[in-house]
């Protein structure tokens, strides 16, 4: 079996009777993002259901990633909720065509100075498949993004233009959403748009510009929306 994520999306590929059809999406959740605040929410609930004709059995399975988008990113496992940090139930479920469940996920640490990030995949499983013919089955899951933010979050994200470089670095303590890029080049009455980012604590990220013109970003981070210009 192979797997492949983008995006949150989880491509799963398994021998078959029939040949390889695109992939659908037969499980829907509601939310590719969970963002939990210690003392404000600290659980949330996503809704998955089977858009499919057959009955679809799930597997749940989170994990740490440690130093995230760093050179020193690794995953950190525990199969105990509290050691991990993390509450995410059930593990596992069993979803008939069209029927719809609850999954729970809950931070379980105590207030932190730091964010934590951890990922949920979320993937239907098969047994094994017998077949005469040779083929390809794409079952499609997800890859849930959860930040468990700071007691106090404190943003700090600079960027620095070099000519047609653009570099961001995030020296504070939270991860921070670069959306609705764009640069405006007035000679030419044009306006593009810029790829966006989420950067975590300790990381930078640099954009390659089209333009000498000004190039303008939103900053999100908890509670906060920053508009910029560079």
């Amino acid at each position: 079996m192979t797997a492949m994520r983008h995006a949150g999306l989880l491509v799963v590929g398994a021998a078959a009777a029939h040949a390889a059809a695109p992939a659908r999406a037969e499980l829907v959740l509601s939310d590719l993002i969970v963002d939990l605040q210690p003392g404000k929410q600290v659980r949330d609930d996503i809704e998955i259901w089977n858009d499919s004709p057959d009955r679809s059995y799930v597997a749940i399975e989170p994990r740490e990633i440690l130093d995230a988008s760093l050179p020193t990113q690794r995953v950190r496992l525990d199969p105990d909720p509290q050691g991990l940090g993390i509450l995410v139930s059930p593990a596992r479920m069993i979803l008939e065509p069209g029927q719809r469940k609850l999954i729970r996920i809950a931070t379980l640490s105590a207030p932190s100075n730091r964010e934590h990030v951890y990922r949920v995949t979320v993937k239907p499983v098969v047994g094994s498949l017998e077949a005469s013919d040779s083929g390809l089955k794409l079952l499609v899951g997800y890859d849930v993004l959860v930040l468990v933010r700071p007691e106090e979050p404190l943003p700090s994200v600079t960027g620095v233009r070099h000519g047609r470089a653009l570099t961001f670095t995030n020296s504070g303590n939270v991860s921070v959403e670069l959306v609705e890029g764009r640069q405006c080049d007035g000679a030419a009455r044009q306006c593009l748009d810029l790829p966006g980012k989420r950067l975590y604590p300790g990381s930078t990220w640099t954009v390659q510009l089209k333009s000498d013109g000004t190039a303008a970003y939103v900053l999100k981070s908890p509670g906060r929306l920053d508009r910029r210009s560079y």
